[in-house]
């Protein structure tokens, strides 16, 4: 690839970001609406809001005994989560409940289970002065939103959504990717960063490979390498980021157009397989997140422990671990194609154009999406 970092031209390290949020904005994903088994991974591209009130009905906080009037107290039965109880009708009386579980008409306090005793269906004890169970609506109202579009979806939204009586999400799929690069490293990471890798491509040459990637219908294309600036013309491409003004690189991003007036990003990576990963951090990144709706990740700080050597005019992206104090430490070794390092790294450290990195100094981390990863 004849493109060169240089010390004075191209974009900074922010700027680069922003400049790639932009482009995956630019070609943001349609919404669709999903059941909610095929939602794990999307992106929310609506809110979500209560279908009802959130408990719908008073529900235990604690497991123990739904009791009426003051004890000792008969026990009746047993009401699970799930079930619908009959009422508590006379003083003395007293259901076991489970946590979640509907609390019975005429209950006026839940006796915790490790406050009770028990036996021959008597129960006594002496129940504690809080109230034991939620309200109707004291999590949400009926038509409060929950969560806010552009949130990614988890187990734990689908678990909301459940409760909130929705069965469908409307969301943004992941975005497809094709990687025209060899080796298991690239896709894992676009993995871990949201997206789902296609097959891989097996045009016979990079440009061919673009093509045809463009016209399977990906919404995303990496390249590590391999990809010219004449490749771009010949696709018809506009740059977005031809020069990133940081050390590893070097990196760009384009804008290929595809089929139905829609454009396809496509990032060159370093051929190296180490300086690949801060690139791909760097520019696609923020690239799935334009695509998805997501908000562009706003980056942690990180204190150094240790020195780290800047580079004259450029950021450099330095892989660091973390110690037992949260400080971050270069991970040795840390050579061109040497993967031992970042293989335990928590992320890059990005140490400011012309400066230093002196232990004390809080610079901005740019973290490894360590254990997100979606299958797909």
């Amino acid at each position: 690839m004849p493109h060169r970092e240089g010390v004075t031209g191209g974009l900074t390290f922010e700027r680069a970001r922003h400049a790639a949020y932009t482009a995956g904005r630019a070609a943001l994903l349609a919404p669709a609406a999903r059941p909610l088994r095929c939602c794990d991974g999307t992106t929310l591209a609506a809110d979500v809001r209560a279908g009802a009130d959130l408990p719908a009905f008073p529900t235990a906080s604690v497991d123990g005994y739904a009791v009426r009037g003051p004890g000792p107290w008969r026990l009746a039965g047993r009401v699970l989560a799930g079930e619908v109880p009959g009422p508590l009708e006379r003083d003395g009386g007293c259901v076991s409940i489970a946590t979640g579980a509907m609390v019975p008409e005429g209950t006026e306090a839940i006796l915790r289970t490790e406050d009770a005793r028990v036996g021959d269906a008597v129960v006594s004890g002496t129940p504690r002065p809080k109230r034991e169970w939620r309200l109707p609506g004291e999590e949400a109202a009926r038509g409060e939103r929950l969560v806010a579009a552009g949130t990614p979806v988890t187990p734990a939204l689908l678990g909301l959504a459940a409760a909130a009586g929705h069965d469908t999400l409307v969301v943004r799929d992941r975005p497809r990717a094709a990687v025209i690069a060899p080796g298991p490293q690239l896709p894992a990471w676009l993995r871990r960063l949201g997206a789902a890798c296609l097959r891989p491509v097996a045009g016979p040459g990079a440009l061919a490979a673009v093509r045809e990637a463009v016209d399977g219908g990906a919404d995303l294309i990496v390249c590590a390498g391999g990809t010219t600036h004449e490749h771009l013309r010949a696709l018809g491409a506009t740059a977005v980021v031809d020069t990133v003004r940081v050390r590893p690189g070097p990196m760009l991003l384009a804008a290929v157009p595809g089929p139905g007036g829609r454009t396809v990003p496509l990032a060159v990576l370093p051929a190296d397989a180490r300086a690949a990963v801060p690139a791909l951090l760097t520019l696609v990144a923020p690239v799935v997140a334009g695509l998805t709706g997501r908000p562009l990740p706003a980056l942690p700080s990180v204190e150094l422990a240790t020195p780290v050597p800047g580079r004259a005019g450029l950021a450099h992206l330095v892989p660091v671990g973390l110690d037992e104090h949260g400080r971050a430490h270069p991970v040795p070794p840390a050579g061109p194609a040497m993967l031992r390092g970042l293989a335990t790294a928590a992320g890059f450290a990005v140490i400011p154009a012309r400066h230093d990195g002196r232990p004390g100094a809080v610079v901005p981390l740019l973290p490894l999406p360590l254990g997100q990863g979606v299958p797909g």
